[in-house]
């Protein structure tokens, strides 16, 4: 016999409709039976944020006077200073009486992670495909791990609007890699929309009017199942909930956030967290209980099985760990992420100018933030390797750059050294294996000859190479991830800016040999004071300059790049010395070649092993780490003979 449906109205979300950020009628009111759990995903910039903001205002979610910015999900600063979505955020719309909880995730590689876990807790997926660029990396690692869970996709080619966008042939390129990646019968049969994110329309046909988004909500409300947890709602069940994601709130402290996967739970429940080994890390009340309704989170009295909540209340709990009743023992199984292929050490930063920019300087501060990270990071691993130094294991440089960039605004000052990738051994032949990417270049005709050249150096295989049209070509190479590193600036500059490189991570293979290095070397300071224009317009002859006169450096501080091939030791304090001897040259002007700062990840990709990155609050310096010259010589030599 079926259960009874329950229908209430919180207190909390009478209030919320009070606030404006409700409506009556909104899904409070709406039975759990009638929910659906999806996440949008696609590879980097290829429209699924602007498409969730359309999504938002045509289901009612945003008034129609609300004033609210472009790529509403990215609140992050940084989210919305680079264009690019770091953390996978929840958000709910109502349609035709169903509510569907939408999970917006990240598109780079670097982020797969967020990815990973978000999958666990919904039952479809909207698969977003540009229609120009079509298939790309990123497209095949989130689609691989939605098929291995079962989930059947619902393709949406976005960016029809685009002049040189090419629907069918992406249709075609998407079906060959649902067959390439194994997907079972029912998978292959998807249903195929036509779209405009930032027009705000979709289709099934192409010749059909071009409205809005409704086809898309009800191919979501019919393809996409109701949540399996629904079949245990109720009281008659226990409580229990994988957790997703975690977040620190000033107000209510740590906020967990998960599908429930049976049972229900309400406001100052006594619930306790197990680890995935069955220990229990804590028991606590639920203080708080909330659901997404549009752009907000609202205070709820109650939600049951199926439904994505956040709870407040805990202390110690984290990702990966099972919130339940008091009486269940076992906890819910989750889902194992792919391990992290490249590390840096950070470290406390003793250059000579330290604690001047930032007030956070101590290594057990610096600590207890890298653990709060890896906490809530299921894609990071982190590891004390000296005194003071601990090595960040991550997806790639963007992710690890990511960390360090909040870092250095919460006012750390921080030492970084040179990424490395981190290796594994055959378990059979004991074989050294190194992490292979697939690297996809979409560049023009004219420049496909010098980045074959480029990444072959690098050890990488060019496994297929086909035009696109509009004289653009599509390289994909399998290439070491080591070499990769601080390749991306010298492949722009190769390709004059026009080129377009995504990586992804392919698998270990055995270790490629050796790869070459920087090939030229730096100008190091002498001296310690604010650099002086005369003497840099006679450095700059030497190299290219990193610094503008004025800057603060010490002894061992990197200010340039040497043209040749060695390091050069250079004296930017030199001043120009006034005598009573009339020349022609003592008005000279002087002018120096416009410096253009490097930013944070590429000056982490550029220095070599006997290299650091000193980052403040308020600068970026490179430095090398034994500072004196005769300490540097000492380091060559024993390295040479070790």
């Amino acid at each position: 016999m079926p259960r009874p449906i329950r229908t209430y109205i919180s207190p909390d979300f009478a209030v919320a409709i009070k606030c404006g950020f409700a409506s009556p009628g909104s899904d409070e009111t709406i039975s759990l039976m009638d929910i659906r759990n999806i996440a949008i995903i696609a590879h980097v910039d290829h429209g699924k944020t602007t498409l969730v903001d359309h999504l938002l205002k045509q289901s009612g979610a945003i008034r129609d006077n609300q004033q609210v910015q472009e790529r509403a999900m990215d609140y992050n600063d940084q989210e919305r200073e680079r264009g690019i979505t770091i953390l996978a955020k929840c958000t709910s719309v109502e349609w035709s009486g169903t509510r569907i909880n939408i999970v917006d995730t990240p598109g780079h590689a670097d982020f797969g992670g967020e990815v990973e876990r978000i999958l666990s807790m919904v039952d479809g997926v909207v698969l977003l495909v540009d229609a120009a660029e079509s298939v790309m990396p990123q497209t095949k690692f989130v689609l691989s791990k939605a098929l291995k869970l079962g989930l059947k996709p619902i393709v949406v080619i976005n960016k029809i609007d685009r002049s040189d966008g090419r629907p069918k042939e992406t249709l075609e390129e998407i079906f060959d890699l649902f067959l390439a990646l194994e997907a079972n019968d029912y998978q292959l049969d998807f249903h195929v929309l036509y779209a405009s994110g930032r027009q705000g329309w979709a289709v099934a046909d192409l010749d059909s009017p071009r409205e809005s988004l409704a086809p898309l909500f009800d191919r979501i409300v019919a393809d996409v199942p109701r949540p399996k947890p629904v079949a245990q709602a109720g009281d008659d069940y226990p409580f229990t909930m994988l957790v997703t994601t975690l977040e620190a709130d000033p107000y209510l402290g740590r906020i967990l956030t998960g599908r429930i996967e049976s049972g229900a739970i309400t406001v100052n429940r006594q619930i306790k967290a197990l680890s995935s080994d069955g220990r229990v890390v804590e028991r606590a009340r639920a203080t708080k209980l909330l659901s997404f309704r549009g752009l907000a989170r609202v205070p709820t009295d109650r939600a049951e099985a199926g439904d994505i909540v956040a709870i407040a209340g805990l202390e110690d709990a984290t990702v990966a760990d099972t919130l339940c009743d008091i009486t269940v023992e076992m906890p819910l199984p989750g889902h194992p992420i792919d391990p992290p292929t490249l590390a840096i050490t950070i470290s406390v930063n003793d250059s000579p100018l330290a604690g001047r920019e930032g007030d956070k300087v101590q290594s057990r501060v610096i600590r207890d933030r890298l653990l709060r990270e890896a906490e809530g990071n299921v894609a990071i691993r982190l590891r004390e390797v000296d005194d003071g130094a601990y090595e960040v294991a991550g997806r790639g440089e963007l992710q690890l750059g990511v960390l360090i960039e909040t870092m250095r605004r919460e006012g750390f000052e921080l030492a970084i050294s040179r990424p490395r990738v981190l290796y594994k051994n055959d378990d059979v032949t004991g074989q050294r294996l190194e992490p292979i990417e697939e690297v996809t270049v979409d560049v023009d005709e004219p420049y496909a000859g010098i980045v074959i050249e480029k990444v072959s150096t690098r050890k990488g295989e060019l496994r297929d190479m086909r035009s696109t049209g509009a004289g653009k070509s599509r390289l994909v190479f399998h290439a070491p991830s080591r070499g990769l590193i601080g390749y991306h600036g010298e492949f722009m500059t190769d390709t004059r800016g026009t080129g377009v490189m995504n990586r992804m991570f392919h698998g270990y293979a055995p270790h490629k040999g050796n790869i070459d290095g920087r090939s030229k070397g730096v100008l190091i300071s002498t001296n310690e004071g604010e650099a002086v224009a005369y003497a840099l317009w006679y450095i700059e002859e030497r190299g290219k300059l990193f610094i503008v006169p004025g800057t603060r450096i010490y002894k061992g501080m990197i200010i340039g790049e040497n043209a040749r091939d060695n390091d050069l030791d250079v004296n930017p304090l030199k001043s120009k010395q006034l005598t009573n001897i009339r020349t022609h040259s003592k008005d000279e002007a002087v002018r120096l070649t416009p410096v253009i700062p490097p930013t944070l990840e590429q000056s982490i990709a550029y220095i070599e092993d006997d290299e650091l990155v000193e980052v403040t609050p308020k600068s970026i310096r490179l430095r090398k780490r034994a500072l004196l010259p005769h300490m540097r010589k000492k380091a060559e030599a024993e390295a040479e003979q070790g």
